[in-house]
């Protein structure tokens, strides 16, 4: 059932609900908190990032990070404060993780969305928080030289936290689910 009322938004709620989540994904990125040793601050943006592909679905979710991603590229203030400005942020620590927010947002789309099961949904979240690690480890990877030194910084410091946030996530879309 809500799959079908994913499917059957008008083209201006579709615009609207993708125009808000670039909102808000960019919201939750000036909450940053800088962590020791590591250049990749917590933010609340991988919950965003999975929650917007669990309530919007796979298509509306990834023009919704691309559009995100345009506009931080451009120069408008929707990256995180900590960090490089513009299009230089995609080559710093964080771009790779950026770079993969439209395939984690995909992922989580494509394997939860509209699905009644709280344990579906998180589990739809969390393979969209390893996506995000993948893209993370990848740069990571190719600016320290090492695969085990960027898993270092950019993984093992966020793994639970970022656990927590697919849980709630997957929470929140099941309520936006009932509610429909």
């Amino acid at each position: 059932m809500a799959t079908v009322a994913l499917s059957a938004r008008t083209p201006r709620t579709r615009a609207l609900s993708i125009l808000l989540a670039v909102g808000v994904l960019a919201l939750s990125s000036q909450f940053a908190l800088p962590v020791p040793r590591t250049p990749v601050p917590i933010t609340l943006q991988p919950l965003v990032v999975v929650l917007v592909g669990l309530m919007l679905g796979p298509v509306d979710a990834v023009v919704a990070m691309v559009a995100y991603l345009a506009a931080g590229a451009a120069g408008l203030p929707v990256f995180s404060p900590i960090g490089a400005p513009g299009l230089l942020r995609l080559f710093g620590p964080t771009g790779g993780y950026l770079l993969a927010y439209p395939i984690a947002a995909a992922v989580a789309g494509k394997l939860g969305a509209g699905k009644t099961s709280f344990v579906t949904r998180a589990l739809a979240a969390e393979a969209g928080i390893l996506m995000l690690y993948l893209g993370g480890l990848a740069q990571l990877s190719v600016l320290s030289g090492s695969i085990a030194t960027a898993a270092m910084l950019g993984v093992v410091p966020f793994v639970a936290v970022d656990a927590v946030k697919a849980l709630v996530a997957a929470a929140i879309a099941g309520t936006r689910r009932r509610a429909v």
